[in-house]
């Protein structure tokens, strides 16, 4: 009869998990979907109403386009194919697999949805359009996927030059785009394409490392004690101690490792300057905390 509560506990653990698992599944691609389609709107509502290339296979596309005919879509596709099938072993075939439907999907989408001047402003097109550019890479990097062949590019050289380093090779192909685009557009619009470029990257970091920010501080002082007890009543935090010796004494000193929110943190550096004015505090940004007293760690 153990045998058998234990057979049937074991299964319902299974079927929770599948059930876990297969949810997960589902949001991580209908994260990959939506990216895809606000990455391809910011270049049909304000990058491609002004000839803003900014970097990357796409970016490579909407110079060619100027010169094929074929679509800015269908390029990007036809370039990315290659770079897939030499580049997928380097990632592994789950990576590889989302990443080519997430590029895909942008291709496709560059393609089908209308062109439309947004702002009337390149400035406003280049600004708007990274941040939702952004945005988009950053939601179909957090399905576990990329939309851009210059990923697995710059990998493969990085295999052969392994002193640069992968962000250096994305950079510097970026770059070269850039420069094409100069050459073709004029050096006007390659200039708001770097901006474009700089305002995606800072949105896609946000927006991958999360925006549950919060402070750390590392709290040195011969009062821990009468401090710990004022976090715990007044700001209702947690604390870790943390065994520690001063170089110069070799004593013992009380040190403490607290994370609290960005609104908690002045009520804590007036609790530690109100009980020990003399204490050593170091504050540093944390830019996700996850688990008890913030967002859950799986969500």
């Amino acid at each position: 009869m153990e045998a058998n509560e234990g057979d049937k506990n074991m299964n319902r653990l299974k079927e929770i998990d599948f059930a876990t698992e297969g949810a997960q599944l589902l949001r991580d691609y209908a994260l990959l979907v939506l990216g895809a389609l606000i990455a391809g709107f910011s270049f049909t509502g304000f990058f491609l109403p002004y000839d803003i290339a900014p970097g990357g296979v796409s970016g490579i596309s909407t110079v060619l386009a100027q010169f094929l005919p074929l679509s800015i879509g269908t390029l990007s596709f036809l370039i990315n194919v290659p770079l897939f099938l030499m580049g997928w072993r380097s990632v592994g075939w789950r990576f590889a697999l989302r990443s080519f439907i997430a590029m895909t999907l942008l291709s496709l989408f560059i393609d089908i949805l209308p062109v439309a001047d947004l702002t009337g402003n390149i400035m406003l097109a280049s600004v708007f359009g990274g941040v939702l550019m952004g945005i988009g890479l950053g939601m179909v990097v957090r399905a576990g996927a990329t939309t851009g062949g210059t990923d697995m590019a710059a990998k493969m050289i990085h295999n052969v030059i392994g002193f640069v380093s992968i962000p250096v090779l994305l950079f510097a192909i970026d770059c070269c785009v850039v420069l094409v685009a100069a050459a073709v557009f004029g050096v006007e619009a390659a200039l708001w394409a770097m901006i474009a470029l700089y305002v995606s990257s800072q949105a896609m970091d946000m927006l991958i490392k999360g925006f549950n920010t919060a402070m750390q501080f590392v709290i040195i002082s011969n009062h821990s004690g009468e401090i710990v007890a004022r976090i715990h009543r007044e700001i209702d935090r947690g604390c870790t101690r943390l065994m520690a010796e001063g170089t110069y004494s070799g004593n013992p000193v009380g040190t403490l490792l607290c994370v609290v929110s960005r609104m908690e943190a002045p009520r804590l550096k007036k609790i530690v300057a109100e009980i020990d004015p003399l204490a050593f505090v170091t504050v540093c940004n944390v830019h996700e905390a996850l688990g008890e007293g913030f967002t859950g760690i799986h969500e």
